[in-house]
């Protein structure tokens, strides 16, 4: 019989408002599996830490959230957002769902149409568009969202230059009753900017206003922000066709959606508190349909959902590398996975989960990264049992943003792995080697 592992007793304060005198239970679910492949296994093929994605997840989350929709309005688009996870692998599963790309910048651009995305289903955001990047656009009769007037005034010239149209919208930033409010992109609703832009796009010969896009904020819990922004939107478009009779073509809702994530400070957790599909879906097609648009002329609905799309499919799994007690008395753990590789958890309290069966006892802990800095910290303080060096980890609902905004520092950026569905691990990129740092670096001659 394997002899059992000691545990040294563990005086935990006594809460208010318990039932008994014990506490509530603070035993931590374990997670062992990944789409029912042991985390040890993955771990001792690719290595710790190494970062999963669930193609099946991800899958039925798109349709998910593109039932949520279609059933509410007859003309639905999604476009994926290449920032939330510029993966090829990623990109490609979205788009064979159906999901055009949604790109803010030249190099998302290239890997879209790299990725066998036709130039007339990528819809190009962002303030940063260089003259090429637009020229790249216009030819290949991409949908362009005009951030600010001297864009506006670069693309009228190089149309004219290229003797082309050029097929553009605005995107809209407006008061939704969200703080703080969103005001760094985009022309503004209230001030008339909006609608100044609209008049110059449609009194130029080069241009084809064919949408208006907006994105109201990040992580938003308030269903009902996104009505009101589809209420502005639809109201612009019933003023350009009263003015120019001129029909828009669709409506870009953008994206920002929350996932189940729990934010820094919030006193509920995430999955209690954030808006369903259904429920954002509820609000911005009821909106549209409410609206004064002609019932025959409704705008195609485009929305540009990633977070809540892929956070869910996300994983990243680790291995406790040390155990230490802080001069405050609370315990710390130190995981080999950082901040640099888990951005989010600067601003998510993310869930740790041992992935072995440990103590059922906890300890308010922090939980550090393997950096040699002070803010390479995880968790500042989470109920969790006490784990051995060398047992695993593992770090749910990070599927979005890590992948894109993760640093090389101090340590090289580990395996991402794919789970297909038919259950089998493919590498969708190869961990980061002392080579390829080199392959890049020039060291001039006199210091050889």
């Amino acid at each position: 019989m394997e002899k059992l592992k000691y545990e040294r007793p563990v005086i935990n304060k006594i809460k208010a408002g318990v039932p008994d005198k014990f506490g509530m239970s603070t035993k931590i679910k374990t997670i062992s599996k990944i789409e029912g492949i042991p985390v040890k296994d993955i771990i001792k093929e690719y290595g710790s830490p190494v970062f999963v994605l669930s193609e099946n997840k991800i899958r039925e989350t798109y349709n998910e959230a593109y039932r949520a929709f279609s059933t509410r309005y007859p003309k639905v688009q999604f476009s994926w957002s290449y920032k939330t996870n510029y993966l090829d692998a990623v990109c490609k599963i979205y788009h064979s769902e159906g999901s055009w790309a949604e790109v803010v910048s030249g190099f998302e651009y290239d890997k879209a149409i790299d990725n066998g995305v036709d130039g007339s289903k990528i819809l190009f955001n962002g303030p940063d568009k260089s003259d090429k990047d637009l020229i790249k656009a216009i030819e290949k009769k991409s949908f362009i969202h005009i951030d600010h007037f001297d864009e506006l005034y670069s693309i009228i010239r190089i149309a004219d230059n290229l003797k082309q149209k050029a097929k553009v919208a605005i995107r809209v930033n407006m008061d939704t009753g969200i703080y703080p409010q969103w005001d760094r992109f985009g022309f503004n609703y209230e001030n008339g900017e909006a609608w100044n832009a609209l008049n110059r796009i449609m009194l130029s010969n080069n241009l084809e206003l064919v949408g208006l896009h907006t994105h109201i904020g990040t992580y938003i819990l308030s269903a009902n922000a996104y009505g009101i922004a589809a209420t502005k939107l639809a109201e612009l478009a019933v003023r350009v066709h009263r003015k120019f009779n001129h029909h828009i073509k669709y409506i870009d809702m953008g994206g920002g959606f929350a996932s189940n994530n729990t934010l820094k400070g919030a006193y509920l957790p995430g999955k209690d508190t954030c808006p369903s599909f259904d429920d954002y879906a509820e609000s911005i097609t009821s909106a549209l349909i409410n609206s004064e648009i002609e019932p025959d002329h409704l705008p195609t609905l485009f929305l540009e959902t990633g977070r809540a799309m892929i956070d869910e499919a996300g994983y990243i799994l680790g291995t406790v590398l040390a155990n230490k007690r802080l001069t405050s008395a609370r315990r710390s753990t130190i995981v080999d996975i950082g901040i640099n590789l888990l951005f989010t958890s600067f601003w998510y309290d993310h869930e740790i989960y041992p992935a072995q069966e440990s103590s059922q006892q906890t300890e308010d802990t922090t939980i550090y990264g393997p950096l040699c800095m002070n803010i390479d910290m995880l968790r500042e303080a989470i109920q969790f049992p006490l784990l051995q060096k060398g047992d695993h980890i593992v770090i749910p609902r990070i599927g979005a943003y890590n992948m894109t905004q993760w640093m090389q520092f101090i340590t090289l950026r580990p395996n991402i792995l794919l789970i297909d569905t038919n259950k089998n691990i493919q590498i969708i990129r190869k961990k980061e080697s002392n080579d390829l740092f080199k392959s890049l670096e020039i060291v001039p001659e006199h210091l050889k």
